[in-house]
């Protein structure tokens, strides 16, 4: 299958980070980084002329989508004069700036804001993929070239820096460094690349290096996650060639079990499910693994199934009930089964349509017994999942489609949840919407 049929967008991942006040969305996916909205009051249907937009501000272009905390908003972006809405798989070379933008979260006004100069030589090179995340007064952001920053958050001062392909001379993957950083303690933990620093920890008040560890042909796409199993609490790395587990605290090798991602695509941020482990990727890869209960360890329950599980490249699964959700990178969204990998149904689902489109894209979030999706429409949609089918309530068009892929216009960007509403971007601009009931 051609490279086109296959999208990076900053998007699979899983960070664990401590918990922040209950209206703030201080990173990816969240304050549990689980895409659980667990505010109350949220209406249940938009109103006749769609939810009221509360401010609008302009942005440049990006994948990368907001974090909302302390009544700040921080969005990162790519400011050009060359078009970048191409597919670029030739890694032809394009110069700009990224930029760490800073708004008050009430008027969307510019607090501060941190631009450097980048050039750009990756697939689809229209902006930052990683969102920004804020921990402890401090904001971290990760460019799609490497570019790593810490912040002050309030005021924009640069605590430290790094250019992670310089100083581990390195290169960034095709579709760039997409990995969400985690926050583990008092280590900011990454991909990498280079030679023995697939995965390296930060001291997140210096920058200085804690530990690296692992070596790939390139750094690839998955957010790393933690989880405890075999009475160890394990790093978990998915990467082009191999699944394998570290010791969080100093890199250690626990265990590894090969694993060919095609396109060397594999961006989903592994899923634990009881004492299963799944993971998919692109062009109906997929991995199901039992972690051993006695040490660390991981057994193969079965390997790239046939009509099995679920090869995500845009938008991380949700796993509910023990059932996991998600968009195949042939654009349907499936319910599977774990862990027999067994597809329940499919549907275009809030995407829509009569047929599926590859790496068609939705991003879920769970509040209460229903999800709010935002799909590369524009819409926000209303439904529900459930092991029957995908269930629509209602939708509402809130941003215009600025972006091309795959010969149709898409919006890929994962919005923010915070204070009963919604903060999202496109290549223009970012708004707030308004959903409370």
């Amino acid at each position: 299958m051609k490279p086109r049929n296959v999208f990076l967008a900053a998007v699979a991942a899983l960070v664990i980070a401590p918990i922040a006040r209950a209206d703030d969305w201080p990173g990816w996916m969240g304050p549990k980084r689980d895409n659980v909205w667990n505010e109350t009051g949220i209406l249940e249907k938009f109103p006749k002329e769609g939810p009221k937009v509360l401010w609008r501000t302009p942005v440049a272009g990006g994948y990368a989508g907001p974090a909302v905390s302390g009544g700040m908003v921080f969005v990162t972006d790519y400011v050009t004069a060359a078009d970048v809405k191409v597919d670029n798989f030739d890694r032809k070379e394009f110069s700009g700036n990224e930029r760490v933008v800073c708004l008050d979260q009430k008027t969307g006004k510019e607090k501060w804001k941190h631009e450097y100069p980048v050039k750009y030589a990756i697939s689809y090179p229209s902006g930052p993929r990683c969102t920004p995340t804020v921990h402890d007064g401090k904001l971290y952001t990760l460019g799609a070239e490497g570019n790593m920053f810490c912040f002050n958050a309030e005021t924009g001062k640069i605590v430290w820096e790094k250019e992670l392909k310089k100083e581990y001379k390195t290169k960034s993957a095709l579709w760039g460094y997409a990995s969400h950083p985690l926050i583990d303690g008092k280590n900011l933990i990454t991909l990498v690349g280079g030679d023995g620093s697939h995965v390296v920890a930060f001291d997140l008040a210096t920058g200085k290096e804690v530990w690296k560890s692992g070596s790939q042909p390139e750094q690839g796409y998955a957010p790393v996650m933690i989880t405890e199993a075999g009475g160890k609490r394990q790093l978990i790395v998915a990467c082009p060639k191999a699944v394998y587990s570290l010791n969080p605290a100093n890199g250690e090798r626990y265990w590894t079990t090969a694993f060919t991602a095609d396109s060397g695509c594999v961006v989903m941020t592994p899923v634990r499910a009881g004492d299963h482990l799944y993971v998919g990727a692109y062009h109906g890869k997929n991995l199901m693994l039992k972690l051993t209960a006695d040490k660390p360890g991981a057994e193969v329950v079965w390997k790239d199934k046939k009509g099995h599980g679920i090869s995500p490249v845009n938008v991380q699964p949700f796993l509910q009930d023990g059932v996991l959700y998600g968009y195949d990178d042939e654009g349907s969204l499936f319910g599977i089964e774990i862990p027999s990998g067994k597809r329940l149904w499919d549907s275009t689902g809030p995407v829509g349509g009569e047929e599926p489109q590859g790496s068609a894209t939705a991003f879920m979030v769970k509040n209460g017994d229903r999800f709010f999706f935002f799909a590369e429409t524009g819409n926000l949609v209303i439904g529900k999942l459930t092991p029957k089918g995908y269930v629509e309530i209602d939708k509402a068009k809130i941003l215009e489609q600025t972006n091309n892929a795959f010969g149709r216009k898409v919006v890929w960007c994962a919005p923010a949840y915070a204070d009963k509403k919604m903060y999202v971007r496109n290549d223009k601009e970012i708004v707030c919407v308004d959903l409370a009931k």
